[in-house]
């Protein structure tokens, strides 16, 4: 199945490596695209349990979908993440 999101505080490449980096831990999530322009992130995945997977990592990271809250602790965890992707890019 095919999932594109649309997710809040993406803003950089910075914050597209976080998110590579986190999404590629989820072993049934497959040909992930980021595209920073239009804050989607999409992939494939193989079972249901890999959609909610990424939905939480997204979050956790500071990058909730655009139907979830953003709250300042999600802005502010999407510095973090953003910061610490430009370091490891």
């Amino acid at each position: 199945m095919k999932a594109s999101l649309e997710i809040q505080n993406l803003k950089c490449g910075g914050c597209a490596e976080s998110i590579r980096r986190k999404l590629a831990k989820i072993g049934s999530l497959e040909n992930l695209v980021i595209d920073e322009t239009r804050s989607l992130v999409s992939f494939d995945y193989a079972e249901d349990s890999g959609l909610s997977c990424a939905k939480e990592a997204l979050s956790s990271l500071g990058y909730p979908t655009v139907d979830d809250q953003n709250s300042f602790g999600q802005k502010a965890r999407s510095y973090l993440s953003c910061a610490t992707g430009r370091f490891l890019k």
